[in-house]
């Protein structure tokens, strides 16, 4: 089976260095609450850069969470997610991304790469959705990315438990994370 190049799949592809606008961008997260909903949150620090190169399959990321910076429209709840039962953010004060490779998959692109959270580093993978390339009405250069993976927080040392009364935990284990990024091509 012959495939295109990857860049005539992707209109205006541009390679260069890309940062994300933090006013465009979003890094959010859901995860199962009292079993029967899902708690969502933000984060509003972060640095994520995009190397885009000539070949999409060379492409690269990288990205730094201000751990801090979550924000689930509750400060109570933030600040028990910042403590030892679950963030430890005096400790742990950053959750960092590092890609290994980028490949095709049926539904567009993946990203393989490294999570490093509450001390410890695992694998995980990234599904990505390549919005566009497009120019800017400033004279610059945009680029659009939908970014999604889920991660087990018991792999990363995030082990507290709360039963139910009935069966169930309070907060789930898997927590489900998705990036929108609308990231400006560096000069």
């Amino acid at each position: 089976m012959h495939s295109a190049p990857a860049t005539v799949a992707i209109p205006g592809y541009l390679a260069g260095t890309w940062k994300a606008d933090p006013v465009h961008s979003e890094i959010a997260f859901s995860v199962r609450h009292l079993m029967v909903s899902k708690a969502r949150g933000r984060f509003t620090g972060y640095d994520v850069t995009i190397i885009t190169s000539e070949d999409p399959l060379g492409s690269s990321v990288a990205a730094t969470i201000d751990l801090a910076s979550i924000d689930t429209g509750n400060e109570p709840r933030d600040n028990h997610l910042r403590s030892a039962d679950y963030l430890e953010v005096g400790k742990y004060p950053t959750m960092s991304y590092r890609s290994t490779g980028v490949r095709r998959t049926d539904d567009g692109w993946a990203v393989d790469g490294e999570l490093t959270l509450h001390g410890v580093t695992r694998p995980v993978p990234l599904a990505v959705e390549v919005n566009g390339f497009g120019p800017d009405p400033f004279g610059g250069q945009r680029a659009g990315f939908s970014v999604t993976t889920q991660i087990s927080r018991r792999d990363f040392g995030i082990d507290i438990t709360i039963p139910m009364d009935g069966g169930g935990v309070v907060v789930g284990d898997k927590v489900s994370i998705s990036f929108e990024i609308q990231a400006v091509l560096q000069k």
